[in-house]
Formats: structure tokens, sequence, C-alpha cells
């Protein structure tokens, strides 16, 4: 019995007639239009000429379009099963888009710095009201203040595992916090002659780094608190200080309008980066994920040489501009122009193909960094923003990185979509896909 009706049938065997016709199967032919009983002279302008060709490479097409399609919905079936979380870290281009998932109301006085916990779904923010208070930033709420210092808070920062907290204030003091015993603050250093703007744990979490109005950078031993290096060199207030991946580096930036790469054991000055015309508000290291896009930006061919963390840093100032420099050779590769206002805050993308930039101009802009474009700009707060953080990421081993670590990809699961900003107007908020 068949499937067909009996003008499908009629239709199909003057197609098949027609394709033996054309391809001089004459006995086929002869034979089909026998036995089928029809009457049919074979015509190349009839609707049956080509008429079975059609059809089946149309039925390949189409299964293989089937297959596509099944495909596709397999994988978004997978996706949809994943955690909301899981889904965000998909996004491996995220950037921040407004409005904000939350906004943390609290302080009293303006945000100075926020920072993210390495493991929990915790933010710290250090504040001018002398305090620093600690947040949940996947519900947004209120967790606890820690109370101790008596002037504002101008810096914080977790250890590698999470387990301190250091911040650095303009009372002259520098506080560990234990978060595993209830945020006590265990360790207090008396570390500096002015308002200290900046501190750091140095890679190994065995000391901390810190950056002084006093013109210097001081090492500490975190176990007994004792002062191991002063590093001088600027002539001026040092904002900010940042140490590379390996603790190899470290780069400052200062009110004297330079940034320094400098070796943290010598003490000894190996750069001096000079462009800026303002205050140098911020430096940071780029990340080894970055290298590939800021050498075609620079035009340096791609070598091997330079996986080594600590090879590009960002500086942001109150001229307006972001500058991108090899720290090898104290070269300038790249001035960004856009912000109207002091750039405060620089964050480069974990994807290593952005660097994200928040300034006294309310806005956060994306850049590429490939190209050097301003790709985005974020309308972000009320007020100037003073700080910016990218959630969790999973700490790199600078003894692993190879060329794979420079091709631009990153895991997936190494980093969260999650980035806090904080302002004038007393606000964090927390940007959430």
């Amino acid at each position: 019995m068949s499937l067909l009706t009996e003008r499908q049938t009629e239709e199909l065997q003057k197609s098949i007639l027609e394709y033996l016709h054309a391809n001089n199967f004459v006995e086929a032919f002869n034979a089909l239009k026998t036995e089928s009983g029809i009457d049919y002279t074979p015509d190349p302008k009839a609707k049956y000429a080509g008429l079975l060709e059609k059809k089946w490479t149309s039925v390949i097409r189409l299964q293989k379009k089937i297959m596509d399609l099944e495909n596709r919905n397999a994988a978004l079936q997978e996706e949809l099963s994943l955690s909301p979380a899981k889904r965000a870290a998909l996004q491996t281009d995220w950037v921040p888009r407004a409005p904000a998932a939350y906004v943390l109301k609290g302080h009293r006085g303006q945000i100075l710095k926020v920072a993210f916990h390495p493991t929990f779904n915790l933010i710290a923010s250090a504040s001018e009201d002398a305090t620093v208070k600690i947040w949940d930033w996947e519900t947004g709420e209120f967790e606890r203040t820690l109370k101790g210092h008596t002037r504002g808070v101008n810096d914080l920062a977790f250890d590698s595992k999470g387990n301190l907290l250091v911040t650095c204030s303009s009372d002259l003091f520098i506080k560990i916090w234990d978060v595993q015993n209830e945020w006590k603050n265990t360790k207090t250093f008396a570390g500096h002659d002015h308002t200290i703007s900046s501190v750091r744990f140095m890679p190994g979490d065995q000391q901390i780094v810190s950056a002084s109005r006093d013109q210097t950078i001081r090492i500490f031993d975190v176990a007994s608190t004792h002062l191991v290096r002063t590093i001088t060199g600027h002539t001026d207030w040092v904002r900010c200080v940042d140490p590379s991946d390996d603790g190899r580096l470290i780069a400052s930036c200062s009110n004297d309008q330079t940034a320094r790469i400098i070796d943290p054991l010598s003490g000894e000055t190996k750069a001096e980066l000079r462009g800026h015309q303002h205050t140098v508000e911020v430096v940071v290291f780029a990340p080894i994920v970055a290298y590939a896009a800021i050498r075609e930006l620079a035009g340096i061919p791609q070598t091997d040489r330079s996986n080594r963390p600590g090879a590009y840093v960002a500086t942001g100032a109150r001229d307006m501009t972001i500058k991108l420099w090899d720290t090898q050779t104290g070269q300038m590769l790249r001035t960004l122009q856009g912000h109207d206002n002091w750039v405060r805050a620089l964050v480069f993308h974990p994807s290593g193909k952005f660097l994200l930039s928040a300034c006294d101009d309310k806005t956060i802009r994306v850049w590429e960094l490939s190209t050097g474009r301003c790709v985005k700009k974020v309308d972000a707060h009320g007020h100037f923003i003073n700080c910016m953080a990218w959630g969790p990421q999973a700490a790199t081993d600078p003894t692993k990185t190879n060329g794979a670590a420079g091709s631009g990809k990153a895991e997936p699961e190494k980093f969260v979509n999650v980035v806090a900003t904080g302002s004038v107007d007393q606000t964090i908020k927390i940007w959430l896909p």
C-alpha cells in the first residue's frame, strides 16, 4: 500500500521518467512507462524536468538543518538546566549594563574602596565614615560593620584564600581582620607618618605592601607585624600600589604624576612611567590573558617572551586619560581618551578582551583592548565614582603560565560575572548579568 496519493504517485513516476530519459536509461524508461501505464512524453520545459534531483537535494539540506537545530536545542536545554550563577559565568564577554542589580546603602560617608571575597558571596566596602561594611552581593543584604579605625578607611583587600582582610586608614594604621574568627581585628600596624592610601597582600600572603602620603611604600611581615622594607623614590603622595601576580614587581603611582615599577626585594625602581599631566590615581597590572590584545593594540609581535606576569600596566589619572605601558622598557603603548573627569579606577576584564574604567564623570567605560576603542559607556552613579572591582577570580599560578594563557581564552568557571562600584553618593552598586 502506497503512502502517496494518486496525484503524488503520478508526479513521482513522471519525475522518475524525466530523470531516466535525461540520463539515457532507455530500457529502464520504457520498462517503467510500460509497467506504470503512464502516457508521458518527456519535455525539458515540463515541471517534472529536474524535479527528482531538486527534491533529493532539498531533503538532504533539510536533514542537515534538522540535525543543527537538534544540536542547538540540546545545548540550550543544557544551558537552561544550569543554575543562574553558572549560566552567567558562561557569558565570557559580559560587561556591566544599567540598571544595577542592587544599590547598597548604609555608609555615612563616601565609599572609597570595594573588594570581593575570593570564595564567599561577600563584598567588603571601605568608607570615609571610618567603618568597613560586609555585604552579601548575591542577595544585596547587609551582613556586618567592622569598627576600629578612627578616620576614613582608604583601601582594603582580602588575602588569596579569604581568611584575612587588610585595611588602611587616614588614622595612620593598617589593620588585619580575621574573617573566620568573627571578623575580629587581630593585628594593627603603626604603618606610616601620614595618610595610608593603599594596601595589598603580596602573593603568598606572608607580607603586605602599603603606600602613603608620606611618599613611601612599605612592606610589612604579616605574622610579626614588623616593617621589612621602606621604599622611596616618589616625590609626592603615593596613591596606589599593586603587586604583580608572581610578587616580583610592584607598581605604584603618585601625585608626582608618575607611576613606577619597583623590585620589592631591593626597593630599586626598574622603570619610571612618565607621561601623565596630573596626579596618577590608579595603577594596575594587566593579567596574562590580556597580553595578546595589548600586543595587537601596540603592534608588538606575538612572541613567547612575555608570558611572565607583570609585563604591562594600565594607569588612570586626573588628566582624564588612561595609559598602557610596557614595564620592561617603560614605554607608553597607548593613551585611551574619552572620560570627562578624573579617572579613579581600572579593572581588566577576566577574558582579557576589555579594560573597564570608572571616573568622576559618574560613568563606567568599557575599552576594547585590541583596538583601544570605547565600546560601552554606563551612567553608573549620581556622583563621582571612587572605586570598582570585578568579582572572584581563580588565582592564576604564575609557575604554570604557558602559551595557552596568552591565547585570550578564559575558562568559563574561572571567574564570576559581577562588578561592584562605590561612589561619593555613599552607595555601593552591584552589577550582575
